[in-house]
C-alpha cells in the first residue's frame, strides 16, 4: 500500500479556534477554507511511500527528534501567500523563522534525504484561493489581508502525518506523534 506522507507541527484546539475566527473575517473572498482539524505547519513533504519505507521514515524521525529540544514558534501575520505571487494562491499565517525551527527542519531534510530547492518559510495555510473567481474581482475591490498576529506556541513534538486525497479535500491523520527530547 502507498501512503502520502509529510512531517508537521500540529496545534492545540485553542489555537485552531483562533484561526477559525481569522477565516471568518473575509466571507466574500473566494477561498476554500481549511478545516480546523487539518491546520498544521509542514516541515517536510515526502510524497508517496510504501509500508516498508514508512517504517524506515518513522525510525529516522524518532532519531532526529531526540536531537532537538522543545522550542517556541511565533505566528506573526495573516496575509496572502506565497509572497509576491499574484494572484495569490492562499491565505496563510506566517511563522517567524527561529534557529530551533530551522535546525529541526534542515535536520529532518538531511536525515530523510530530501532536498528542497526553495528556502523554508514556516506558514500555516488557512485557505486556498479559487484563482478564477479571485481574478473576477476588480483589483481595487479585493480585500487587503495583512493582519499582524502575535501568537506563540510551544512545540513539544512533531507528527508523521498521512494525507488522503478525497473529493471534498485532503484528510489528514497523525500516524505517530514524536516528542522532541534532547
Amino acid at each position: 500500500m502507498r501512503h502520502r506522507i509529510f512531517i508537521a507541527i500540529n496545534f492545540p484546539e485553542e489555537i485552531k479556534k483562533e484561526f477559525l475566527s481569522e477565516q471568518g473575517k473575509w466571507p466574500k473572498l473566494p477561498v476554500k477554507w481549511v478545516k480546523p482539524e487539518n491546520l498544521h505547519i509542514t516541515l517536510v513533504f515526502l510524497g508517496y511511500l510504501s509500508d516498508k519505507e514508512l517504517l524506515d521514515i518513522l525510525k529516522i524521525v524518532r532519531e532526529a527528534a531526540k536531537k532537538h529540544n522543545p522550542f517556541l514558534i511565533n505566528l506573526t501575520k495573516v496575509c496572502y501567500g506565497p509572497p509576491k505571487k499574484m494572484p495569490p494562491r492562499m491565505v496563510w499565517v506566517e511563522g517567524e523563522k527561529s534557529d530551533e525551527l530551522t535546525e529541526l527542519q534542515k535536520d529532518l531534510e538531511k536525515s530523510l534525504g530530501v532536498a528542497e530547492t526553495r528556502p523554508y518559510a514556516p506558514h500555516l495555510t488557512l485557505g486556498r484561493i479559487k484563482t478564477w473567481d479571485f481574478r473576477q474581482i476588480e483589483p481595487e475591490e479585493r480585500p487587503e489581508i495583512n493582519e499582524e498576529l502575535n501568537l506563540g506556541l510551544e512545540v513539544n513534538s512533531i507528527e508523521v502525518m498521512e494525507s488522503e486525497l478525497k473529493r471534498g479535500g485532503a484528510e489528514y491523520a497523525v500516524l505517530e506523534s514524536v516528542p522532541l527530547s534532547r
